[in-house]
């Protein structure tokens, strides 16, 4: 179909809520993406932290296309084996108990809130339901999650939205405790805020945190939607700081491509939901599922890994050259770049014209490109920036 047919089309079925890039991708393989006028584009995004294993992986669309030849959907009345299994690689993979699986990151927070606040009611009864995030966090686009996000510019138009959230300044242990009282049971927190900017917290306020809790018996919920699964060089970024969470959420990479969310529980709050407290008819879907132990056995993988922990290095060191840029934040296929004097948003723009894809995060340019790109594309992606920065595409 013609670029600008599906434009049109687009505008006149989809509801307009996405200000889309001005490029139609119709296929490729691993980094390498192939748009709707045949035109070769470098992914720098794998649709926002998702294609884990990047486009057309052969192992990955084996698994998920044999188990739709064999069964494509099983309610949760019944038992899955494909969810077993992934699940089983989950708990080995991590130091966790248990693992209920959702249909995205939005919904894995909101079960995961409902953790803390049962476990709290569980033991405490009723009047200790808050819940503390961070200022500039982002956790989803339900009410609830909406309201969990820490930025005022989420919280319009859909009044009222739900209570019970509080928010404190990110490394500023004094804010966080002005923010807990006897009505909190539980903190949740980004140890990177993607879309805040791709801003690591210090590892020092995460001890201090991990403290807290303890001390004041919180739940701790850490959202790795975005950090899961390899992304930052370790399969959870919680390893990075040395901390085990009593809850950890995962989506985007997890199913590299296909819909999946998951809660981990530590056995502090595994057997807090018991039949009917929660559910979901898509959770453990069976093909999502095989898609996701595929992922899982993939990137767990010490040497893999390694592997995403060099190419980050790598890139790092490559932009460090280049002009027109002030800092590089984020750790593993998670970075964020700060300009010196270029709009972001122009620059991604002027990019898919030249011949690759990013994304932003704020005023910085983001750069989350599928765990298995391949140092070749990576130079050729970061060959398209440097023109652009240089003005020379």
């Amino acid at each position: 179909m013609d670029f600008n047919k599906i434009k049109s089309d687009d505008m006149e079925y989809i509801a307009n809520t996405y200000s889309r890039f001005d490029i139609c991708i119709v296929g490729g393989k691993n980094a390498t993406l192939v748009d709707s006028d045949g035109r070769e584009v470098i992914d720098f995004t794998s649709g926002i932290g998702v294609n884990s294993l990047g486009i057309s992986d052969d192992n990955w669309v084996q698994a998920i296309s044999e188990q739709a030849a064999r069964l494509q959907h099983i309610s949760n009345i019944f038992y899955s084996e494909p969810a077993i299994k992934v699940a089983k690689a989950l708990i080995n993979a991590t130091s966790f108990d248990k693992v209920f699986f959702a249909n995205s990151g939005a919904e894995a927070n909101e079960g995961a809130i409902k953790i803390a606040r049962k476990r709290s009611f569980d033991k405490y009864g009723e009047g200790r339901s808050n819940i503390v995030t961070l200022k500039n966090s982002f956790h989803g686009r339900t009410i609830t999650t909406l309201a969990a996000t820490g930025q005022d510019v989420f919280h319009n138009f859909f009044h009222p939205f739900t209570q019970g959230f509080r928010y404190a300044q990110a490394n500023c242990i004094d804010s966080l405790l002005e923010q807990i009282d006897e009505s909190v049971c539980g903190v949740m927190i980004e140890l990177i805020q993607g879309e805040g900017g791709v801003l690591p917290l210090e590892k020092s306020y995460v001890d201090e945190i991990v403290q807290i809790c303890k001390e004041r018996d919180l739940t701790l919920i850490v959202d790795e939607v975005q950090t899961g699964i390899g992304r930052t060089g370790k399969f959870l970024c919680c390893e990075h700081y040395g901390i085990s969470p009593d809850i950890v959420t995962l989506a985007k990479g997890l199913g590299s491509g296909l819909p999946i969310g998951a809660i981990l529980m530590a056995d502090t709050v595994s057997s807090v939901l018991g039949a009917g407290s929660h559910a979901t008819t898509f959770g453990g879907n069976p093909i999502a599922s095989a898609g996701a132990f595929e992922v899982v056995k993939r990137v767990s993988d010490s040497n893999f890994l390694d592997d995403v922990a060099k190419k980050g290095d790598y890139i790092r060191e490559r932009l460090s050259k280049l002009d027109g840029i002030t800092s590089i934040s984020g750790s593993g296929l998670m970075l964020g770049i700060e300009l010196t004097d270029k709009n972001v948003a122009e620059v991604v723009a002027d990019s898919i014209k030249a011949g690759a894809l990013f994304l932003t995060a704020k005023s910085k340019l983001r750069l989350l490109p599928p765990l298995t790109i391949s140092y070749e594309e990576i130079d050729k992606g970061l060959e398209v920036l440097e023109q652009v920065l240089n003005r020379k595409y």
